[in-house]
């Protein structure tokens, strides 16, 4: 009898995140659905793109929030309301980033302390914060990534 209930049980369970996977499903294919379209290059300036990026970021999530509030079946300004209050939380929770100032001296000390280690030598340390500093590492600050507000850093 326990082994009919156990298979029970899997089989709700399983169910239940049919309809819950189903649930988040929906909306995100709907919306990714409307956004098909690629933008075409364009030779604005980067704080053009940077604009631009927003603009279709804040495009986005409006089309998710309206998307979100009618499978819920509330209003989009609250279903807004409430991403913009856990955007919020969340921005919050998380630490504050250092300066590129800060990350540079960071790294200064972690280098000088594997000259120390002799783990690098004193060029080979000089050639990895000249690459730091030209940008050529990937992330923040870095080529190619973007740093604040969806800018490019150079």
């Amino acid at each position: 009898m326990s082994r009919t209930m156990s298979k029970k049980h899997l089989l709700a369970g399983l169910a239940a995140a049919g309809v819950l996977g189903v649930g988040i499903a929906a909306p995100t294919v709907a919306f990714a659905e409307d956004n098909t379209a690629t933008p075409s290059p364009s030779a604005s300036s980067s704080t053009d793109q940077g604009t631009d990026r927003q603009q279709q970021r804040a495009d986005r999530e409006a089309d998710f929030a309206a998307a979100l509030a009618k499978e819920l079946g509330v209003p989009t300004d609250k279903v807004t309301a409430a991403l913009e209050k856990l955007r919020e939380q969340r921005k919050a929770d998380r630490p504050e980033r250092p300066s590129t100032e800060d990350r540079q001296a960071m790294l200064k000390e972690r280098l000088d302390q594997a000259v120390k280690d002799g783990k690098l030598t004193q060029e080979q340390a000089d050639a990895i914060t000249k690459a730091a500093e030209a940008g050529v590492f990937p992330g923040p600050g870095g080529r190619g990534h973007h740093g604040p507000e969806g800018t490019t850093d150079k």
